[in-house]
Formats: structure tokens, C-alpha cells, sequence
């Protein structure tokens, strides 16, 4: 099976410099132009069977993109979600700060400022991972259209990675990752690729 994990495209909230997580941002214009191109390099360069994406507008634009090129079916999945960062969600970056300090050796079970926890985060990654490969032939071709933090949590289950690991997976605007995985391994066989915003004037 290939599985082609995809980030949303650009938000208002990058815009806005404000934290998003589960601040229900739609994408730009600039966005919406990226979407539409990674979907046209997708369909030139694979054949989607299915689409997995979190249920935010801004990932759900995006999926839409990649469906409207590919006639792919789109399974909206809430447990694809960003990070839920509770109070923060929407607040300016400097006012989070002051209002939410970070704090430091939290234990991954532990939340605060009404976020789920660590642990929590890793488990919805765990179980909707777990769901995609056990829904889908190993010869099809899956894209899953989420946000940063969700893929890197995605890449720690792949990896199993633990849970507090410190490896943080960049991801771009619809930035795009392409795994392999059959019951002997899983592979990565490339990592936030983006030329299809090359074409791209602005």
C-alpha cells in the first residue's frame, strides 16, 4: 500500500498569525491555488482509490481540491483533526503567551488550558492509522489530507516512534509524504515534497 500524507494548503490563520489548531480557519486564495496544484501533480504522478481528511475547513478544501482532479471519494474523519489546543485556539500569538505560558515536562498524560493530552493526540493517530490500513487493500493508493501536528503524530505511530519523542517531521503548505507499507515494512520513500508550487507565478 502507498499512503500519500498531505498538509492543507495555506490558512487564514497564517495570515492572521494566530494559533489554529482547532480554530476553524478556511484557506486563502493563495491556499485554494496550492490546493489545486497539488491535486494536478497528484493525478499526474499516481491513481488516488480513496481520500482520508480531517474534517477542518481548511483540510476539507483541500481534500475537495484533490477529489475534484482525481474522482477520488473523500472519508472525512474527525480523529484526522488538528491538535485540540483548547483555550488557545484563534487567540494572536503574543496574547496566547502571556495568557498561557507554556510549561515545560508536562507528563503526556497530563493537559492544560482545556487541550487534550499528549497521549491523547497520539492515540487518535494510532487508532485512525490503524483504521486506513486495515480498511484498504495493500496494492491501493491512499491519500490522507491533515494538518502538521497530526502528521507528525501520524509519522511517530508509522515509525513507532514513542510518545514523547522529540522528532518533528516539516511539513509546508500541501506539503506532500509518501510512505510504503506491507506486512514485512514501512517505508519513507520521500518527505514534504512541494515542487508542485514551483509552477506557481507568485
Amino acid at each position: 500500500m502507498k499512503l500519500l500524507i498531505i498538509r492543507h494548503g495555506e490558512s487564514e490563520a497564517d495570515i492572521l498569525k494566530v494559533h489554529e489548531g482547532r480554530a476553524d480557519f478556511e484557506l486563502t486564495e493563495k491556499g485554494k491555488l496550492q490546493a489545486e496544484e497539488m491535486a494536478k501533480w497528484i493525478n499526474k504522478n499516481f491513481t488516488i482509490e480513496k481520500i482520508y481528511a480531517s474534517t477542518l475547513k481548511r483540510a476539507k478544501q483541500t481534500a475537495e481540491a484533490l477529489s475534484n482532479e482525481t474522482r477520488a471519494e473523500i472519508d472525512f474523519r474527525n480523529e484526522l483533526m488538528e491538535f485540540n489546543n483548547g483555550l488557545l485556539a484563534g487567540l494572536p500569538r503574543e496574547e496566547a503567551e502571556s495568557k498561557y505560558p507554556r510549561i515545560l515536562n508536562l507528563p503526556v498524560h497530563k493537559s492544560v488550558y482545556e487541550m487534550e493530552s499528549a497521549l491523547e493526540f497520539r492515540y487518535r493517530a494510532e487508532y485512525i492509522l490503524s483504521v486506513i490500513l486495515s480498511e484498504n487493500n495493500t496494492e491501493a493508493t491512499i491519500a490522507i489530507v491533515s494538518h502538521g501536528g497530526m502528521i507528525n503524530q501520524l509519522f511517530h505511530s508509522f515509525l513507532s516512534l514513542p510518545v514523547d519523542s522529540n522528532i518533528h517531521i516539516l511539513t509546508g503548505d500541501t506539503g506532500i509524504h509518501l510512505w510504503q507499507y506491507d506486512e514485512k515494512e514501512r517505508c519513507i520513500l520521500f518527505s514534504n515534497k512541494t515542487e508542485h508550487l514551483s509552477v506557481m507565478s507568485y
